[in-house]
């Protein structure tokens, strides 16, 4: 972006540090030489973190473990992976540190059926908005719709296994985003000022289908992956003890609701990077391995 120019360097903070987003965040902060400091839950942690990077251990649910990592910091990466109980204090302490806060949040005001159902982590995303934003510190809000390596849970067992791949709402249509352009503009705008009170909404570049997905998948691999519909139902029960009900409903409320129109897509990736986001087709490149049998 043009006139946008760099912060003082100071060390950013980023949460959700062994996160998909998160990981990638430092990396690209590392890239544009800004010092960086992860929290993690646990110290053993540490040695998956390259050697420029400091390792703090903190909590989320214990607000005051978060203060050795804040003494000094910038700005705040903020991925929230806590119960709700916690986060007024959470955040009153990153605004009494810390200049910026970017949050990781979700496109819950965005008007499209797939991000309207209801929602319970929507909730608690708007809840946080509100109390950064009540601080008065510098903030900017990051809203990813589905991720690329949703894929990676959701089907990539199947395919390994040379199995059908069985699913609900086949024909729902998403554009999914890559994580490391989550992250690449997370990154840019924790380090680069014109992006303070900014709200984007990120998304591939393409809608596409679940069951085309799929497809795309089998066309990096070079062959054909066979595409079942399955049931709310079956779904529910294939989902038992994998995810919460609430998450579950939620997905199948969202995709329920997408089927029959294109997905949302917006131009916020190649705006803020002045690049083309990444394709799923090049995310399901760059990942073929992961669904090749014995990866």
């Amino acid at each position: 972006m043009s006139g946008v120019k760099q912060t003082d360097i100071s060390p950013v903070l980023v949460t959700g540090a062994t996160g998909r987003v998160g990981r990638v965040v430092i990396d690209q902060l590392l890239d544009a030489g800004v010092p960086v400091r992860a929290l993690t839950h646990r110290s053993e942690a540490a040695t998956t973190m390259p050697t420029k990077v400091e390792v703090f251990t903190g909590d989320l649910t214990v607000p005051e473990s978060l203060d050795p990592a804040l003494k000094g910091a910038g700005a705040v990466f903020l991925v929230w992976t806590a119960p709700p109980r916690t986060a007024a204090a959470v955040v009153e302490r990153l605004a009494s540190h810390a200049r910026r806060v970017v949050f990781l949040s979700s496109p819950h005001q965005t008007p499209h059926p797939l991000f309207q159902q209801p929602n319970p982590m929507a909730v608690l995303h708007a809840d946080i908005e509100r109390l950064i934003a009540a601080t008065g510190v510098e903030s900017t809000i990051i809203r990813p719709g589905m991720l690329a390596s949703n894929s990676l849970a959701w089907w990539a067992p199947a395919i390994r296994a040379g199995e059908v791949v069985r699913w609900p709402h086949g024909t729902a249509e998403t554009a999914p985003v890559d994580d490391r352009d989550v992250a690449a503009v997370a990154a840019r705008t924790l380090y680069q000022n014109g992006y303070v009170g900014g709200d984007y909404v990120l998304t591939g570049p393409e809608s596409l289908t679940q069951a085309a997905q799929v497809g795309v998948i089998g066309d990096t691999l070079g062959h054909r992956i066979a595409f079942e519909e399955m049931t709310p139902d079956e779904f529910r029960n294939l989902s038992e003890g994998a995810a919460p009900n609430s998450v579950v409903d939620m997905l199948l409320a969202a995709w329920s609701a997408a089927v029959g129109q294109p997905a949302y897509v917006t131009t916020e990736v190649a705006d803020i990077l002045g690049t083309a986001p990444r394709t799923f087709h090049q995310w399901a490149a760059d990942h073929a391995t992961a669904f090749m049998e014995g990866s």
